[in-house]
């Protein structure tokens, strides 16, 4: 056998292998900044299946371009251990911690697909599934089929859980906000904990942002939580800017959410077996 049929089956038939176990997950999530790698990577080195869609090639969102395209980020010194744990290297000024964008994004990815979790990049979430009035996972699609605009049908992912970690665009509470499920807050100062999205973030606030993004990730519909800039367009807060803290913190809350639902549907479903 050529060894060009070789290599051309090896990654066939090893992508459909991981394409096909992830068709049924624990936690789905669209899009894969910081907040999508804190999350994923906490809850896989926990043992659940966790699949992460990102729409561009290259997965880390907001990560590589640092500010202005200075690879260089910031975090706050309370995140030092999060850093040493997963040993990447930072430069300590005052309060807080200079880290190179890029190792910062290369380190969390490297991380978090070693614990298990599964990314597929240039796949784009056009749509939600929805069983019983609960959000049970995503509508996919190769990115450049979407940009095309070819009229080709999508697959599906199921999960138990779904997040919204597509950035300032909150892609997924718009589907909902669209059909009007959830309520659309359009850019007004009134009502904005009523799960819409807001058409732009507040004005640029780091200190008041990195709080306000962690106080916002949650659940705003059943099966459907947001987290990072996605939280930040749903809840009406303001920008933060080159600064990852929040991000990693509403990452972090986000795990620390779902697998408490995550152990309480576990409690239900044994229960449930149990009875019958």
């Amino acid at each position: 056998m050529k060894k060009d049929v070789v290599i051309s089956r090896l990654i066939v038939e090893n992508f459909f292998k991981k394409l096909s176990d992830v068709l049924e997950a624990d936690v789905a999530i669209a899009g894969c900044g910081p907040s999508a790698l804190a999350l994923s990577l906490e809850l896989s080195r926990k043992g659940y299946k966790v699949v992460v869609l990102e729409a561009k090639n290259e997965p880390g969102g907001g990560i590589w371009g640092g500010g202005m395209m200075f690879n260089e980020l910031v975090l706050e010194a309370e995140l030092r251990g999060y850093l040493e744990e997963l040993d990447i290297k930072y430069k300590t000024f005052e309060d807080l911690l200079v880290v190179d964008s890029v190792h910062f994004a290369s380190a969390l990815l490297y991380h978090t697909t070693l614990a298990g979790t599964v990314v597929l990049n240039n796949v784009f979430v056009e749509d939600l599934i929805m069983y019983d009035e609960r959000i049970s996972g995503v509508v996919i699609n190769w990115m450049p089929t979407i940009k095309e605009k070819l009229h080709v049908d999508p697959i599906s992912i199921v999960a138990k859980v779904t997040v919204d970690g597509t950035g300032h665009p909150a892609n997924l509470v718009r589907l909902l906000t669209k059909r009007g499920l959830v309520n659309s807050v359009s850019g007004s100062t009134e009502n904005l904990c009523s799960c819409g999205v807001v058409d732009f973030e507040f004005p640029m606030d780091a200190e008041n942002g990195e709080r306000f993004v962690v106080d916002a990730t949650k659940e705003v519909f059943p099966g459907l939580f947001v987290m990072g800039m996605a939280a930040v367009s749903v809840g009406g807060g303001p920008r933060m800017g080159p600064i990852f803290g929040g991000m990693i913190k509403s990452g972090l809350r986000a795990a620390q959410l779902i697998e408490e639902q995550l152990k309480l549907e576990k409690i239900k479903s044994d229960f449930m077996v149990t009875k019958e």
